[in-house]
């Protein structure tokens, strides 16, 4: 806003808070007047994997705040996946496991054969896997797992 410019588009990269930065408006000073902005999508690691449920719940965050009437589910929805991004990316062992934890979710959707890194030691933090497997378990609505068993034959044809 500072720059004078104002069709500058915003994109939340808060892994901690997703669902909540697409929900919420962002008011910035310009001038003696304040403008408000909308985030419109996001430059996240998280969305990696369980990519179509993300590009849904994009468009669901997207469609509700165009009509101001944010509903408890998305409220619910940001827990959920904060849950799920914590655990992928292994918060609990600072980060440690976060390429092991996204590479753990493509293979079990068969789009990896392993988990492997160019770093060696770049591996799982302690407990991240019973981690991944709570989430999994918990959130399968945040999953695209069915999507990609659909389609999995004909992306690797």
């Amino acid at each position: 806003m500072e720059s004078g410019r104002s069709d500058i588009a915003l994109y939340t990269g808060n892994d901690d808070n997703i669902v909540m930065d697409l929900l919420t408006p962002y008011r910035f000073k310009k001038g003696a007047e304040f403008v408000q902005r909308k985030i419109v999508g996001g430059l996240l690691g998280h969305w990696s994997v369980w990519t179509k449920a993300a590009v849904e719940q994009l468009a669901s965050c997207q469609q509700q705040t165009r009509t101001d009437q944010v509903t408890f589910e998305l409220l619910r929805r940001n827990i959920e996946v904060t849950d799920s991004n914590a655990a992928f990316f292994d918060a609990a062992n600072g980060f440690k496991g976060c390429i092991a934890g996204l590479h753990e979710v493509l293979r079990r959707q068969g789009i990896l054969e392993g988990v492997w890194c160019l770093d060696p030691e770049e591996t799982f933090g302690p407990g991240q896997l019973a981690e991944i497997d709570r989430v999994c378990r918990e959130h399968t609505d945040l999953s695209d797992d069915g999507f990609v068993a659909a389609n999995l034959a004909k992306w690797l044809a």
